[in-house]
């Protein structure tokens, strides 16, 4: 995962046990839609007839009250808590029964114990693995799913389009399946005796189940209906191809901008460790400051600049005003740029270029119209054109007008223009603040219209 761009999670759960874990940062994250990869197949093309075949077989009657499972009989799917709990259900419902759809598996087994169980425990109805599940849903007054862990479960959604009520864990990826109270009952993760206690609560109290397996078919019908799911996939996929032709487009200039950063790096390094020394002598430490920033297509990068701060703080712990913290010595780094220096290595490594629009916020991107966000079709920049032309002192449409300007208009001779220029305007340090601001005031919107 460390050598993706993205990373599209199934369940908004998994996207964040994925962050947790270390194995891809938030902002490389996304979730499509509600999550599942494929939807959930409505369940009209059930054939009756089939079901009742299939009651016949398991010896239920249309008044049996029936806790379903469907899957791996495997340790993790909790197949211990889901025994024990069976057996409590049956103290306060014998008539109950608990059907279960799958078969044993050699990974992650379970325990001689619990394969008794499962085997001896009258009441207990096994179908083996089945080519189609469908027609047994009905057979079900309910969905018992105790799992440790899951991605999306397809059977949760399953079980709910056919209106049943879903009993499963807090588990990553099962909490996304059920809205707690509203679709179905969550319990803890390995709780046999919540778990019990949910069950027999669904079993006892009917019309609280309908309401909620009738709220669970609702939802699945609004959020995994499969022509919809299949329909984000593909507009995504349009979305990477469209910001790919783009990257192609600009073959030229990131070649341009690797050679010159490169060289860059090299001829400047003795002032750049003197810069780094001077900054941690007068700053303190990091002598980096490091921000997730858009890049191209919007896609986030770490930025690097010199810090030019303290991290001065009051009484209370907080952070002091910008312009509190803002020393002589960081306002100095600014209005010659030479904190936008460590760039250059966001540059060599390709997720910035020498000119483009500044590299704004992560928090603007929700705010821009569709127009603004047409400033992410080029990478940022180092310089741009709004900065050769008033910077800071511009207002944030304005900005946004030169921005756009860039896009539509960039070539290599405009490049080399815009840097020409902004070695003058580094010189004569124009347009380093907004008015009444240490640089620029935050951007809360625009209701210009796209």
């Amino acid at each position: 995962m460390a050598c993706a761009h993205r990373v599209v999670c199934v369940s908004p759960s998994l996207q964040e046990r994925v962050s947790e874990l270390g194995l891809a940062p938030a902002h490389k994250t996304v979730v499509l839609g509600s999550g599942s990869p494929n939807g959930v197949r409505q369940p009209g093309v059930t054939d009756p007839a089939v079901t009742a075949s299939h009651r016949t077989t398991l010896g239920l009657r249309e008044d049996t009250p029936v806790i379903g499972f469907v899957g791996r009989f495997t340790r993790d799917k909790g197949m211990a808590e889901l025994m024990e709990a069976f057996r409590r259900v049956q103290e306060q419902l014998p008539s109950a029964r608990l059907l279960l759809i799958g078969d044993y598996e050699p990974g992650d087994p379970v325990s001689p114990e619990v394969r008794d169980l499962i085997e001896q425990t009258p009441g207990v109805l096994r179908t083996g693995f089945v080519p189609d599940v469908y027609p047994y849903y009905p057979l079900m007054s309910l969905l018992a799913l105790p799992t440790y862990r899951e991605g999306f479960p397809t059977v949760a959604l399953e079980a709910s389009a056919f209106g049943l009520p879903l009993v499963t864990t807090d588990a990553t990826g099962a909490r996304d399946a059920v809205q707690d109270g509203v679709t179905g009952w969550r319990v803890p993760v390995g709780d046999a005796d919540a778990l019990a206690d949910a069950l027999t609560s669904a079993l006892l109290g009917p019309a609280d189940t309908r309401r909620r397996g009738e709220a669970g078919r609702r939802w699945v019908t609004e959020n995994f209906d499969p022509t919809s799911v299949q329909q984000r996939w593909a507009d995504y996929y349009a979305e990477l191809l469209h910001w790919r032709e783009l990257s192609e487009r600009h073959r030229g200039k990131r070649w341009m901008d690797a050679v010159l950063a490169g060289a860059g790096l090299v001829v400047l390094g003795g002032p750049l460790l003197l810069l780094a020394l001077l900054v941690r002598f007068k700053l303190g430490s990091p002598v980096l400051f490091k921000q997730v920033r858009p890049g191209l297509a919007g896609q986030p990068f770490t930025m690097y600049k010199f810090r030019t701060m303290t991290d001065e703080r009051d009484a209370d712990g907080e952070l002091r005003p910008d312009a509190v913290r803002l020393t002589a010595f960081g306002r100095f780094l600014r209005s010659t740029s030479l904190d936008e220096l460590p760039e250059l290595w966001n540059v060599l490594i390709g997720d910035m270029s020498l000119v483009g629009p500044r590299p704004l916020l992560m928090s603007y991107l929700p705010l821009y119209n569709e127009r603004q966000y047409r400033r992410h079709e080029v990478r940022p920049g180092i310089t741009g054109w709004a900065q050769v032309n008033g910077r800071n002192a511009l207002s944030w449409e304005e900005k946004f007008d030169h921005d756009l300007w860039y896009v539509d208009n960039h070539s290599l001779a405009t490049d080399l223009k815009i840097l020409a220029m902004t070695f003058q305007k580094v010189f004569q340090r124009e347009g380093i603040s907004a008015h009444g601001e240490v640089t620029m005031p935050r951007f809360t919107g625009s209701n210009s219209k796209p």
